[in-house]
């Protein structure tokens, strides 16, 4: 970019940033404490400070569309008629970002009746007359039809892309186009989606790039309409208005009646007590130092700028400078600088270690991380380990690759990680815990995890160390990446990286991780989850990483022989497949079936189309047309064994860990936002139990030797009697207390039967019911499932309430509770936000409401089984039982119990199972053993 013009504005498309903003916090949006989303506005703001300090604009503007109809819509009504409805988040953000730009004294503009890229355009052209350079700062490629010799795109950096500034040549290149002015004909002619431009019908990219190198513009192509064949000559002629019309929409106009006075466009000082006002109500705690500290201040271009001695930019995913405590290389000078002060020292010597366990020992709270050579932490051998328990200092233990040697160094911190008095900090403490124990040390005393802190905080974003710092410290580390490289076949390993580098990265995770701890602390009481990650999250930690480090016992030959089964039943239904279909085809290719089930056999007329024109062929849309024709059931039959066969049964053997002959799983504790358990390699949640075949993959669990058995312990239908206990309802508690089948017992008062009358297709729908009931089922969803008329299941869901009122009025006040207060609670007061909870979008509001009545009870069931699992995890070791819980799954416990233990333990798991919390409503355990997980139930 030339920056020899000193006159440089910058015009920037508001909504397109805004809109950009708050999507890329999608998976993990920035929640206040209130309930807000404030994902727009911090993206926003984000990118303008980058902009800001970054190019250093003279002159400056924010341009926003103009609330009302646009003057496109009165050539054509269906212009952005596609266009989903502006999410209320959005609609939230817009006023906060307009106080923003006061708070930076950047002018906000807008024009009745004309868009944001009309003003623009505008502008831009009067800025260039003017002398200035002008950048149009927008992620909208149609603005490449304005670019010129001194107007220019920029595209600010999104998702790990640097900034885009795209000139003449640039805007040439991306269209593939001679001229800058053709962008318009290119528009036109293959229209554009996201606005609704119709287009030529049958013109796409390729066909636009095509006409416009042969005839230049849209007035070209129809003059030679002679030179088209076929029915791309008749398309073409056919829809000359419209290709025009999509023209005309596709044009910026650069004749607003705006005014162009510079001295309005001048870049100010921001006022400091306006925005510090504003960042804290939305709790933005770290922007305000980003704007006014010393090191980061943001100058008007009349000031000369500091050169801060300590900073470095980087790009985080909006473009915006962070700082890094790692050395890193200068992007102008080439030199190597520090940009953040601290120390972090490696202890390389016995000496040294000394020194430093005498300092961990005279701390009450110390943060440790390990680093190792693989995210297995069964197989992971140390790398080194660092401390912190001040900020901005660390230190660094390099560990070696001698198993030996590594053992005696580890051993020498055993007086630290094994005293009960001092409290051990750290980032996904389970694995580090995991580590410790496989390197002969059991780390001891209270546990404080900053993943858990955040998860319990905002249970809806992601937790890892990089985002929680760049999010809550303004700060981005430097990612493992830039030492190892990225994840795949060419990836190195930790152990190869020079050890002073490894000390800084370590020592810099140690430093972060305590920071946030410090963040987190306060936190966590006032927004009253202490008690749960105390009481429930903390102590799971380690009862998790027992469990993995026990693992299970697998019988790969018994799977092996499954499998050679499952595949002569797969080749007999590819046979019954091809004989129905009367052609041989690839059944796996979704083109290919979706062209044989519905163009070559016409199976059904509600056959839908994607977009990119196939057939769709989902499970979901196969499983709407089972029984039209034979051929739909066994294409869901071939794909069931298909997935069975690849995502288990030949799976399943390339998990077990070749030092212990074990599968060890791995909890994950902050991924599901209902607070239950959810876990991978191998995903035990998902082993299909429905059907005979999937059972099947379970008796290939089994104890680990002779002398031990299986015992599964399972809540009994354990939602339901939550759900009857947080409504109180007496009919269904009296059921659940006399031990009656609660289905049945439902299906009486719906049907108005007696109990014995009851039938299987009664207790069918009754049962249906209860658990739709959860989960906010529709008489549309009741219908699909059992296969009744709307109106039936209509009939069924309000004679349900009828009878069960309390139930209609427990799921009323939970939405009216998650409307007032923007969250659910559990029984053990774990927060799930609903933001959307008074969107007016009836699609949004509905699914929040849904899950303002399941969360509180799918959180409290995983909070109670919690319980049972810290309670027997404590009671074993107490006892010093041989047999050990090994598997989580729901609402399921198993364990590998000693046979010689057996009858010992099966009313202690029972007994604490049953009393984790105590309800109105009994909570029931089956029990049952086996030689195999199958047998077991």
């Amino acid at each position: 970019m030339s920056e020899t013009n000193d006159k440089r504005l910058f015009l920037l498309d508001a909504f397109a940033l805004i809109y950009r903003s708050y999507f890329a916090f999608s998976k993990n949006p920035r929640i206040t404490t209130d309930g807000r989303n404030t994902s727009a506005i911090y993206g926003f703001a984000l990118t303008l400070l980058d902009l800001l300090r970054k190019e250093n604009p003279t002159h400056i503007a924010i341009v926003f569309d103009p609330p009302g109809p646009v003057d496109r819509v009165k050539d054509f009504e269906a212009y952005k008629a596609n266009r989903e409805e502006t999410p209320e988040d959005i609609k939230m953000s817009v006023p906060y970002i307009k106080e923003l730009a006061k708070g930076f004294r950047i002018p906000c503009l807008e024009v009745m009746g004309y868009e944001a890229d009309d003003v623009i355009g505008t502008l831009a052209k009067k800025g260039e007359q003017a002398g200035y350079q002008v950048f149009m700062m927008t992620p909208d490629k149609d603005y490449g039809q304005l670019v010129s010799e001194n107007i220019f795109m920029y595209k600010p950096a999104y998702m790990g892309n640097g900034v885009e500034v795209w000139g003449i040549e640039e805007v040439k290149k991306r269209f593939e186009i001679e001229r800058v002015d053709q962008v318009i004909d290119f528009l036109g002619m293959m229209g554009d989606a996201v606005d609704n431009i119709p287009g030529i019908p049958g013109v796409g990219k390729k066909t636009a790039q095509k006409f416009i190198a042969q005839y230049g513009s849209m007035e070209g192509l129809y003059e030679n309409l002679d030179d088209l064949k076929g029915k791309m000559k008749e398309k073409v002629s056919e829809n000359k208005e419209l290709a025009f019309l999509s023209k005309k929409l596709a044009t910026i106009i650069t004749d607003v009646a705006i005014e162009f006075d510079d001295n309005d466009l001048i870049r100010e000082e921001p006022d400091q007590e306006k925005l510090t006002a504003l960042f804290e109500e939305l709790e933005f705690k770290s922007l305000g130092k980003r704007v006014f500290g010393e090191a980061t201040a943001v100058v008007a271009p009349s000031e000369t700028p500091k050169s801060p001695k300590t900073v470095t930019d980087q790009l985080d995913m909006f473009g915006s400078p962070v700082t890094s405590a790692q050395e890193v290389q200068g992007s102008d000078s080439g030199k190597t600088i520090e940009n953040t002060e601290h120390r972090y020292e490696c202890v390389n010597n016995k000496d040294k270690r000394r020194e430093l366990l005498d300092l961990l020992n005279a701390q009450k709270s110390v943060c440790f991380d390990t680093e190792t050579t693989s995210l297995d932490a069964h197989q992971a051998e140390l790398v080194g380990i660092s401390f912190s328990f001040e900020p901005t200092k660390a230190y660094y233990v390099p560990i070696p690759k001698d198993r030996e040697e590594a053992l005696e160094i580890v051993a020498e911190f055993k007086s630290f990680f094994e005293n009960p008095a001092i409290e051990k900090v750290g980032q996904n403490l389970k694995y580090d815990l995991i580590v410790l124990k496989n390197h002969g040390v059991d780390a001891q005393g209270a546990l404080w995890d900053t993943m858990l802190a955040h998860y319990l905080l905002q249970p809806d974003m992601r937790h890892n160390m990089d985002l929680l710092s760049q999010t809550y410290l303004n700060y981005t580390p430097v990612s493992i990446e830039s030492l190892i490289g990225k994840k795949g076949k060419s990836q190195g390993s930790m152990r190869d990286v020079p050890v002073e580098k490894v000390a800084e990265y370590a020592g810099e995770d140690a430093d972060i991780t305590l920071q946030l701890k410090n963040i987190f602390a306060p936190d966590l009481e006032k927004n009253g989850v202490d008690n749960l990650f105390r009481d429930i999250e903390t102590p799971l930690v380690r009862v998790l990483a027992d469990m993995e480090s026990e693992g299970v016992r697998l019988d790969s030959d018994r799977l092996s022989t499954f499998s050679a089964e499952l595949k002569e039943d797969l080749k007999s239904i590819e046979s019954k497949i091809y004989e129905l279909a009367g052609i041989q085809f690839n059944i796996g290719s979704p083109k290919q079936l979706g062209e044989v089930l519905f163009d070559h056999m016409k199976i059904s007329a509600k056959a839908k189309k994607t977009k990119s024109g196939q057939y769709s062929t989902s499970e979901d849309t196969l499983s709407k047309l089972a029984g039209e024709h034979e051929i739909i059931d066994q294409v869901l039959e071939y794909r069931s064994v298909a997935k069975l066969i690849s995502t288990y049964v030949d799976a399943l053997p390339d998990l077990v860990n070749p030092s212990t002959g074990r599968i060890h799983t791995t909890y994950n504790q902050t991924v599901a936002a209902t607070g239950r358990l959810s876990s991978n390699n191998p995903n035990l949640q998902n082993i299909p139990i429905r059907t005979e075949r999937g059972r099947k993959v379970r008796a290939a669990f089994v104890p680990r030797d002779e002398n031990h058995v299986l015992l599964a312990a399972d809540y009994s239908q354990i939602e339901l009697r939550l759900i009857a206990a947080l409504a109180e309802d007496q009919d269904m508690i009296s059921a659940f207390t006399a031990g009656q089948d609660i289905h049945a017992a439902t299906a009486a008062k719906v049907y108005g039967v007696p109990l014995e009358e009851v039938d299987r297709t009664m207790r069918g729908s009754a049962k249906m019911v209860n658990f739709g009931i959860i989960y906010g089922i529709s008489a549309f969803g009741l219908a699909q499932r059992l296969n009744i008329s709307r109106t039936e299941a209509r009939d069924i869901i309000e004679n349900y309430f009828a009878q069960y009122p309390t139930i209609k009025t427990y799921m009323d006040k939970s939405i009216e509770f998650a409307r007032d207060n923007g969250y659910v609670q559990t029984l053990m007061e774990r927060r799930r936000y609903l933001p959307d909870i008074n969107s007016r979008n009836a699609t949004v509001r509905g699914f929040a409401e849904r899950n303002a009545i399941n969360a509180p009870i799918q959180g409290s069931a995983a909070d109670i089984i919690k319980k049972a699992m810290i309670a027997i995890h404590e009671r074993f070791k107490k006892e010093g039982f041989k047999s050990k819980m090994i598997l989580q799954v729901h609402d399921e416990l198993v364990f590998d119990a000693h046979k010689d233990e057996l009858e010992t333990i099966k009313p202690i798991v029972k007994e604490l199972m049953e009393n984790a919390v105590k309800l109105v409503v009994p909570l029931d355990v089956d029990m049952g053993t086996g030689a195999t997980w199958l047998e077991a139930h």
